[in-house]
């Protein structure tokens, strides 16, 4: 597969971004959940660009419905919609090929500052073409964590703050850039050392756990089962360090199955 080709595709979508009259185009797909027409012209581009390219492999979405093929391209088109509406510019568009097994190929760009992730299966992790090395395993103490809230899950706001609470008497400090996908990443680059959230989607994680993988740090969901790339889940993720003190916590303080 020629994954540079669709590195080009990736970062030909993100022009959109910048496109006001798209981004201008805003609606609600629920409480707290923005759609713009960034979202859905990039996912209708680069599924349009991999069925050239990769014709034989399916396609998921945030925004595209329809029967889940055993291999498929995983799409996240906007990471981060909130942020890119309110001009925050921390959002990224995040694709990872899925075999029908495990996560081969994934990658993550944010074309605000140009930061680009790419991962490869056994091969490593490369930001702005710097490989990166394994992730520094910190004591808890000098440690940053992330955590999602879930603005469209407030019904877990008690939880999911009694849990960062938690994590912040015991951390370094606490950080809320509210672009999944980039936050994980950032765990495999070591810019921060865990991260947790209560629901979120395969397109959300599914590029950056690889990069965990590749990284040496560790994630599954809140049960500490393997994470699954074909419904919504808990997620936790971390140097080992940081994913035992974080998976604990958890256990100790979520109040829902």
């Amino acid at each position: 597969m020629d994954y540079n080709a669709v590195i080009d595709v990736v970062k030909e979508a993100s022009k959109f971004v910048f496109d006001d009259s798209l981004k201008s185009n805003v609606s609600m797909k629920g409480s707290a959940d923005y759609v713009t027409a960034v979202d859905l012209k990039i996912s209708s581009f680069v599924k349009d660009r991999l069925a050239v390219l990769t014709p034989e492999i399916g396609f998921m979405s945030e925004e595209e419905e329809g029967e889940l093929q055993p291999s498929r391209w995983i799409l996240d088109p906007i990471d981060g919609t909130t942020n890119l509406v309110y001009n925050y510019n921390v959002s990224s568009v995040s694709l990872a090929y899925f075999d029908g097994e495990k996560v081969q190929f994934g990658v993550i760009y944010n074309p605000f500052n140009g930061d680009l992730f790419v991962a490869k299966r056994g091969e490593g992790v490369w930001l702005n073409e710097e490989k990166l090395k394994i992730a520094q395993d910190r004591e808890l103490s000098d440690c940053l964590i992330e955590f999602g809230a879930g603005s469209t899950k407030k019904q877990y706001i008690d939880e999911s703050f009694a849990i960062g609470k938690e994590v912040f008497r015991n951390c370094l400090d606490i950080r809320r850039i509210c672009s999944t996908a980039l936050a994980i990443a950032y765990v495999a680059a070591g810019k921060i050392n865990g991260y947790f959230e209560r629901n979120i989607k395969p397109w959300d994680y599914a590029a950056a756990t690889l990069m965990l993988e590749e990284c040496g740090c560790v994630s599954s969901d809140w049960n500490g089962t393997a994470i699954q790339y074909d419904r919504q889940s808990s997620y936790v993720c971390g140097s080992p360090k940081a994913y035992r003190f974080l998976l604990e916590t958890i256990r100790t303080n979520k109040q829902f199955d």
